[in-house]
C-alpha cells in the first residue's frame, strides 16, 4: 500500500501574484510526483483552498491537477479545513466531490446525540478511512466530544483516520497558546492518523496512537513559515515506511541584522553588506532586523533601496520583517487595562507625546474611525476585490475624501 499525504496547500493565499502562483506550482510539482510513483491514492487533511470560495482561475487549476490523478485512476480522499469551512455550510469541495474529482471522508449520522463516523473504502487497497472536518475557531473540538470512538474501533482492517485539529502532543513550543486537543480525543488502534492545519513537519507514535502525521504546508504561507521551513513538502506512506518529500520550489536566502544598540546608519550598513557580492537567481530573499536603535528610527532604514539592489541582482522575490525593530526615540506604548476603545485612546495620546505632537479631538475621531475600519473582517462570499474596494471607498469617507 502506497499513498500521499498533503495537507494546507491554500491555493490563492498570498496576496502579490509572484508568490500566489508558487502555492499552484508546488501542488502541480506534488501531482507530478505522485504520479511518478505510481501511488494508489491521496489525502488532502484540509485547506485544498485559502477560502471557501476561492476564484474562478484558482478552482479551474486546481480541477486541472486533479484531473490528471482521476485519469490515472488515483483515487483522492479529503476532509474540509478551517479555510475550507463556511458557517453557511457551502464549501467547493462539495463541487469537486459531486464532480468526483475527490471524496470527503466526512460522511456519518446522529444515534442517541453520538456522531457515528462512516468509512470509505479505497477499491485499489482496501484502506478503509473516514475523519473530521476542520471549521474556524476549533469549532470542530465539539464534534469530537460527541464522536462515537467505539464504533470506529471495532472495525477491523487497516484504518485511516484524517483531521484538520491541532494536537497537544503534536503541537510546538511557538504554537502553545493555539486551541488543541489531545491525541486520546481521537479513535483509538487506526494505522495512520493523517493530520493537517497546524504548519509543522511532524510524526510521532505514542500508546495506542501510532503514525500521528503532521506533512506541514505544501509552500509555506507567510513570511515566519519561509523563514523557519524554507520550503513545503507531504509525507510518502509505501508499506509501513513514512518518506518526507520535500519541494524546493524556489531556493530562500535569509539575511537577519541585530539592531540592538545600534544606529539606524550602522544597521543600513549591515544590509548594504549582506547583499555585496551576491547574485541570487531567482531566489526568494527574506530580510529580517529586530531589536532597539540606539539612535534614528526604524523608518530611516532604507529598504527601498535594498530592495531594489536586490531585484537589480536577480532576486525572485524579497520580504522584511521588522515586527520586533523598535528604537530609543519611539518606544513601544504601554498599555493600560480597560475597555477596547479606552485602551485605543490612551495609545493615540501616548504616542502624540512620544511624537510631540498634539491631536485635535477631530483628529483622534479620525484615528479611531480608521482603527476600526481596519479591523473589519471580510464578511461572508465577499470577494478579495470586493473587500479592498468598500475598506478604501469607507477610508475616503472617514477622510473626507
Amino acid at each position: 500500500m502506497k499513498f500521499a499525504h498533503l495537507a494546507d496547500i491554500h491555493i490563492g493565499a498570498w496576496r502579490d501574484p509572484a508568490l500566489k502562483s508558487l502555492n499552484l506550482e508546488a501542488f502541480r510539482r506534488a501531482i507530478h510526483i505522485i504520479l511518478e510513483k505510481k501511488l494508489d491514492f491521496v489525502l488532502i487533511s484540509g485547506d485544498l483552498f485559502n477560502t471557501a470560495m476561492p476564484s474562478i482561475d484558482h478552482l479551474k487549476q486546481a480541477v486541472i491537477l486533479l484531473k490528471r490523478l482521476k485519469k490515472q485512476g488515483i483515487s483522492v480522499y479529503a476532509v474540509p479545513g478551517s479555510h475550507d469551512y463556511s458557517p453557511s455550510g457551502r464549501t467547493i469541495l462539495d463541487v469537486l466531490e459531486e464532480a468526483e474529482f475527490l471524496g470527503n471522508v466526512m460522511k456519518g449520522y446522529v444515534v442517541d446525540n453520538k456522531l457515528r463516523l462512516r468509512f470509505r473504502v479505497d477499491k485499489k487497497t482496501g484502506a478503509k478511512i473516514t475523519g473530521i472536518r476542520g471549521k474556524k475557531g476549533s469549532l470542530e473540538k465539539k464534534d469530537y466530544e460527541v464522536l462515537d470512538v467505539k464504533s470506529l474501533e471495532q472495525e477491523s482492517g487497516f484504518k485511516i483516520f484524517m483531521f484538520h485539529t491541532a494536537l497537544d502532543e503534536l503541537k510546538p513550543e511557538e504554537l502553545e497558546m493555539m486551541d488543541s486537543i489531545p491525541a486520546t480525543e481521537l479513535p483509538r488502534g487506526f494505522d495512520y492518523y493523517a493530520g493537517g492545519h497546524i504548519h509543522v513537519v511532524k510524526h510521532k507514535d505514542i500508546t495506542d496512537y501510532k503514525n500521528l502525521v503532521y506533512p506541514g504546508p505544501i509552500f509555506p504561507a507567510n513570511f515566519a513559515e519561509l523563514w523557519k521551513l524554507g520550503r513545503g513538502g507531504f509525507y510518502v506512506y509505501d508499506d509501513g515506511k513514512l518518506e518526507f518529500q520535500p519541494l524546493n520550489i524556489k531556493n530562500i536566502y535569509k539575511i537577519e541584522v541585530n539592531a540592538e544598540d545600534k544606529t539606524s546608519e550602522q544597521v543600513n550598513h549591515e544590509l548594504e553588506a549582506s547583499i555585496q557580492n551576491k547574485e541570487f537567481n531567482n531566489t526568494i530573499v527574506l530580510i529580517r532586523v529586530f531589536g532597539k536603535l540606539k539612535s534614528g528610527k526604524p523608518s530611516d532604514i532604507n529598504f527601498k533601496n535594498l530592495f531594489k539592489e536586490s531585484y537589480n541582482k536577480s532576486a525572485y522575490f524579497v520580504m522584511r520583517n521588522t515586527a520586533k525593530l523598535s528604537s530609543q526615540e519611539f518606544e513601544e506604548a504601554g498599555i493600560s487595562s480597560g475597555t477596547a476603545e479606552q485602551i485605543e485612546e490612551e495609545l493615540i495620546k501616548e504616542y502624540a507625546g512620544k511624537a510631540k505632537t498634539s491631536f485635535t479631538d477631530k483628529e483622534e475621531e479620525i484615528i479611531k474611525n480608521l482603527i476600526k475600519l481596519m479591523s473589519e473582517e471580510v464578511k461572508e462570499g465577499e470577494k478579495k476585490y470586493e473587500y479592498d474596494a468598500r475598506i478604501k471607498k469607507e477610508v475616503d469617507e472617514v477622510l473626507g475624501f
